[in-house]
């Protein structure tokens, strides 16, 4: 399950851009679930762990992904840590909620992300109550963004 605590939150990791850069390894390029993130999220084509052809940049490197995309990979292969998905637009909802489909992720936001208008089931930590939708994250989530 998804559990987002809103707001200031002690040992997050803030600048996922440098974390990334400093601790990914190829294989997270090329796992599948990156594969299909990269594509969706940034448009671009992993060509091998080095190489990614993205339709703005052309060849650019891992590091060169958009931030998003890079906070996405990281909550799916470091399960030790909380990073701070506000990196994250809307177009990554789905993906955080896909990665939490089946084990426990814990994020921080600042904002308040559009996860659409289907059901799911995110815990609101700051309030330790679930939210079903949008409408009910809205009013648990209110009062800290």
């Amino acid at each position: 399950m998804l559990n987002i605590w809103f707001g200031d939150m002690p040992d997050v990791i803030y600048d996922t851009s440098t974390y990334f850069r400093h601790s990914y390894r190829d294989q997270w390029i090329t796992d599948p679930l990156s594969v299909e993130m990269i594509r969706d999220v940034d448009q671009s084509e992993v060509v091998d762990a080095n190489l990614i052809q993205s339709p703005v940049f052309g060849a650019i490197s891992p590091v060169q992904l958009s931030g998003g995309v890079k906070t996405l990979i990281l909550i799916s292969k470091v399960r030790d840590q909380v990073f701070n998905a506000s990196k994250c637009g809307d177009n990554c909802a789905k993906w955080l909620l896909r990665i939490a489909a089946d084990r426990k992720v814990v994020v921080n936001l600042r904002h308040l992300m559009d996860f659409g208008n289907e059901e799911f089931k995110i815990m609101v930590m700051n309030k330790k109550k679930i939210a079903h939708n949008m409408r009910e994250l809205v009013l648990l989530a209110g009062e800290y963004v």
